[in-house]
């Protein structure tokens, strides 16, 4: 992964600039994997640090957008709020190039007594954690707990000494011998990059490829193939790389493909994609994380808080069609239901005929054309008059039958249509804003219960404007509420609505002003409108 080693150094000479001096105000657990720290005083004024141990996105840094944070905080949170709430920051310190920072705070007891406490927090992908030590070095607690059964080689426990993962078998650009460390990448055949990789710790995969870039300037010799000129190449670069991540003078890119989403980032000059990627320049390491994990993050976290709603609308809807699939058989078994008239019918007829005790009467069917005789079952414990009745009550009871399961299934295919939408509104969600609103529109209508009665309801939100090239103003719904507060009360009688046709979407509406659009407009709202819906 990019943040590597030599990244992380970066960081830490980052946090120690900006942190010094500083307290602890507040602390957070807005995701089961993630810390947040609301740092005051010193060099820094309200600024908010983050700890994930997320598996795709585990990183330490400084972030200015606000997470929402859960209405109960969980245990652990509670447990660092005891422990460092009002803690004094006083050192950020990494072992050698290891994927691993410590942050030091002076802090007090129950006593009085004033003790150290540390975070521990590895970058390990889905291995990261963060882990409280006490001054011993004693684990406290962590936010991911390794016991034996899942590891054999350290325990990550309350109670227990805390442990450095242990060390790979690749030497410290920042503390040996530059001969030492390329006769090992000589040693390994295989292509520079993988050896640089494999015998460097604390650089990525990014930055092994671009020393190798610069020093075989686009030929592939493998590691043990280099020519003189490449050699000293590669001397010079690992030079200048050791001086960089020594003086920590690294300066943050962020390199992105032409659709400008991220892609890679790292602490030196990336040219390696050439004229396939553009690159940003960010003023400190924190920026350049929060721009390249940021809207990961946010629909990671929406995702893991729409789960919930996810499970309740699925259930539904397997319930419902469930349902409605009885209904359907229950239905087609009511199809036979003039005949059990026309059965009473006959039997009324020819009663006299009808032996007591019979098991069947055969009976001119005087409803057909051709006057067939049908045999017509019965009860031999009724008398024939019974044997009328029951016809009779049995067409009765399909009649009614028919007319309310095609009432309940017209009623349950609603409900689907209903859910569905719920589905494709959830689908476009981008903001915890809209996921609020879209559970406070399914506690109104009765799919999940409110926890909290009294708690405030989130404000309405807007909807979705845009504004063609004529200048009209256009409104998409974002979810059902929205959808219904638009065209019942926001849209007039001379705007023009759309929707995607006979499929769950949102109601796009162009605010007209009397005004006629032109056809860009009225085309520019219809691909909105087939945008925001399921299609």
């Amino acid at each position: 992964m990019a943040l590597d080693g030599a990244f992380l150094r970066h960081l830490k000479t980052e946090i120690n600039n900006s942190l010094l001096g500083s307290r602890i105000d507040k602390i957070y657990q807005p995701g089961r994997d993630e810390i947040v720290l609301l740092m005051r005083g010193g060099n820094c004024s309200g600024r908010r640090l983050l700890l994930s141990a997320k598996a795709n996105s585990p990183r330490i840094s400084f972030i200015t957008n606000q997470i929402e944070n859960p209405a109960t905080p969980p245990m652990l949170c509670m447990l660092l709020r005891k422990k460092l709430t009002g803690a004094r920051f006083s050192d950020c310190s990494q072992p050698g190039l290891e994927r691993a920072l410590r942050l030091d705070f002076d802090s007090y007891n129950e006593l009085g007594d004033e003790v150290k406490l540390s975070f521990i927090i590895e970058i390990m992908g889905k291995y990261s954690n963060i882990i409280l030590l006490d001054q011993n070095d004693i684990i406290i607690d962590s936010i991911h707990r390794v016991d034996a059964s899942m590891s054999g080689v350290r325990l990550v426990l309350p109670g227990v000494k805390y442990q450095l993962p242990p060390s790979q078998d690749k030497l410290d650009l920042t503390c040996n011998d530059i001969d030492k460390i390329i006769e090992n990448i000589y040693a390994l055949s295989c292509r520079l990059d993988k050896a640089i990789l494999n015998t460097v710790i604390g650089i990525s995969p990014i930055v092994s490829r671009e020393l190798t870039e610069e020093v075989l300037q686009n030929n592939i010799n493998p590691s043990h193939e280099l020519s003189q000129i490449q050699k000293n190449r590669l001397r010079s670069r690992l030079e200048a790389l050791k001086e960089t991540i020594i003086g920590t003078s690294g300066k943050p890119v962020l390199v992105s493909d032409l659709q400008n989403k991220p892609v890679d980032f790292s602490f030196i000059d990336v040219n390696q994609y050439g004229s396939g990627a553009k690159k940003t320049n960010f003023d400190s390491f924190s920026q350049l994380l929060e721009a390249f994990y940021d809207k990961k993050d946010s629909t990671d976290r929406i995702h893991a808080k729409a789960l919930d709603l996810l499970r309740v609308l699925s259930n539904c809807s397997d319930r419902i069609s469930r349902r409605i699939g009885a209904q359907t058989a229950e239905l087609e078994q009511t199809a036979d239901r003039d005949t059990l008239k026309i059965y009473g019918d006959l039997l009324s007829t020819y009663m006299y005929m009808i032996t007591p005790g019979s098991l069947f009467a055969d009976v001119v069917n005087y409803y057909s054309p051709e006057g067939e005789t049908v045999r017509i079952p019965l009860d031999p414990l009724l008398s024939p008059s019974r044997n009328v009745q029951k016809y009779y009550s049995r067409y009765r009871k399909a009649q009614t039958a028919e007319k309310v399961l095609t009432e309940q299934i017209e009623k349950g295919k609603e409900e689907l249509e209903y859910i569905d939408s719920v589905f494709d509104a959830l689908s476009r969600v981008k903001t915890e804003s809209e996921l609020a609103e879209i559970r406070q529109e399914l506690v109104l209508t009765g799919y999940i219960h409110s926890i909290n009665q009294n708690k405030k309801q989130p404000a309405a939100l807007p909807p979705i404007s845009f504004t063609s090239d004529e200048g009209f103003e256009i409104l998409v719904g974002r979810n059902n509420r929205q959808n219904d507060r638009l065209t019942m009360k926001t849209a007039k009688n001379y705007d023009l609505w759309f929707h995607a046709r006979n499929i769950p979407g949102a109601h796009v509406v162009i605010i007209t002003n009397g005004k006629t659009p032109g056809q860009s407009t009225v085309e520019y709202a219809a691909s909105l409108a087939a945008r925001h819906s399921k299609a």
